[in-house]
């Protein structure tokens, strides 16, 4: 696991003196099955670079183990190469007079901000690029994510749960030292340790300033304190008092992609069907949005990530579902580019920005699986608005997601519509989603298809 802090702020060299770590020695501690090695790869007045590389025992971390029955996870695990709660406990342990505040040689530069730039090598997000920005994005970080694929050379297999992440803020180095503890095992969602009460004290402290009024400090909460209830209720309740309203209170803009949800829920339920498969469900959330709707009672999410389906499990509390509602839901593993009988039979299919993380030649294969072999008497699909994203980039090449294979204009997307009528015999029809700009259209674009 390897973290690197650059200071472009000039003298970058401050950067040493805040850390209390020589550039021009390799120092080590001991944390929990490993060591921590703080070192500098560059140091100028220009620029200065401090990383810290974990060490990790794989044989002492099963040693030291729960006990976990299943006796194949405790070698064959990704907890020696990502960064999690070990990578934050090695903060703690390597840079604890930074984190906690204190600079010996020059306390003023404590309160100053430095133009710092993080990188994390391999971080572990269970909730993908959403999450990232939801956690980082409110705390005024520049943010570039790349995901991993779980193969490359079997791109059907989807994406995988790991990426090389960059940070970049003018902010102080407490400051960001404390957001990446508390936030990296919140990513992670888990902890190699036992959460008690204790955890309270470490969150409120290291959340001081910034937490209570963070849009998503819920999620942070209960992710912090692995889910549970009396710690994260009691932990809630001390930030209530200490920060600005309750989070029940505030009033926030609806986010592009819960608007681009319930339109597509919107436009079922006008429909008035009994089924819906939702193809690509990845974490679940368009299904919860469609169980709302009573008229639906058979909603399959297909997903090609098994762990996503995992995800949408819990996101959907299966296991807590009274009988009635846990019967409407199915969820199943499968890929759009193969034939599965199982995918057919329902009266809308649901496509919600899927088609633009494929190649080419592999959307030629999913749109004959959906129009021609699955059939379904209606497909609601959306996809970005490339035109729209104008508004955020002047690089007309940047897409708005790593993984995005394509981004159509409103034309392309129309001329795609009209080829799908042409040879499949699908009627179709295109809606803006979002606030419209004028000249470029919305952010995203929906089409519903109805078979002839």
């Amino acid at each position: 696991m390897l973290l690197t802090i650059t200071n472009s702020r000039y003298p970058a060299t401050d950067l040493s003196f805040l850390l209390h770590k020589h550039p021009a020695k390799v120092q080590s501690v001991e944390v929990m099955n490993g060591k921590a090695h703080v070192f500098y790869p560059a140091v100028s007045d220009e620029k200065c670079t401090c990383a810290i590389l974990l060490d990790m025992d794989p044989v002492g971390l099963v040693r030291n183990s729960d006990g976990n029955s299943f006796a194949l996870d405790q070698y064959v695990n990704d907890r020696p190469y990502v960064a999690s709660s070990f990578m934050s406990s090695a903060i703690s342990k390597g840079f604890s007079s930074a984190l906690n505040g204190n600079c010996k040689e020059k306390p003023e530069l404590v309160g100053i901000p430095l133009q710092l730039e993080v990188q994390l090598s391999v971080l572990s997000i269970r909730g993908g690029e959403e999450l990232l920005q939801e956690l980082f994005q409110p705390l005024g970080y520049e943010i570039i994510a790349t995901q991993h694929p779980l193969d490359p050379h079997f791109p059907e297999w989807g994406n995988s749960r790991y990426f090389t992440v960059t940070l970049k803020h003018s902010i102080t180095l407490q400051t960001l030292l404390s957001h990446l503890y508390v936030l990296i095992p919140v990513m992670d969602n888990e902890k190699h340790y036992w959460v008690n009460e204790e955890e309270i004290t470490k969150l409120m402290n290291k959340g001081k300033g910034w937490l209570e009024g963070h849009p998503a400090r819920e999620t942070i909460v209960h992710r912090y304190l692995r889910y549970q209830r009396k710690l994260s209720n009691e932990a809630l309740s001390a930030m209530t008092v200490l920060g600005d309203s309750p989070v029940t209170e505030k009033v926030e803009k609806p986010k592009l992609h819960d608007l681009r949800l319930q339109a597509v829920a919107d436009e079922i339920a006008r429909l008035q069907v009994s089924s819906v498969i939702d193809l690509g469900c990845g974490e679940g959330r368009l299904i919860k949005v469609l169980l709302e709707n009573k008229q639906l009672q058979r909603i399959t999410g297909m997903d090609v990530s098994a762990y996503s389906l995992e995800v949408a499990a819990r996101r959907l509390k299966l296991d807590k579902m009274i009988d009635s509602q846990r019967k409407r839901i199915n969820l199943i593993q499968g890929s759009l580019t193969y034939k599965d009988r199982r995918l057919q039979g329902y009266d809308v299919a649901a496509l919600v920005e899927v088609i633009e993380h494929l190649d080419e030649d592999r959307l030629l294969i999913l749109e004959k699986n959906v129009f021609n072999e699955i059939q379904p008497d209606t497909v609601v699909l959306t996809t970005p608005n490339k035109e729209w994203n104008i508004t955020f980039t002047e690089d007309e090449n940047k897409m708005r997601h790593s993984d995005h294979r394509f981004e159509w204009t409103r034309a392309e997307f129309s001329a795609w519509c009209e080829h799908i009528r042409d040879v499949y015999k699908y009627a179709y029809e295109i809606k803006p989603l979002g606030e419209e700009i004028e000249a470029v259209g919305a952010p995203s674009q929906m089409a519903v298809f109805s078979k002839q």
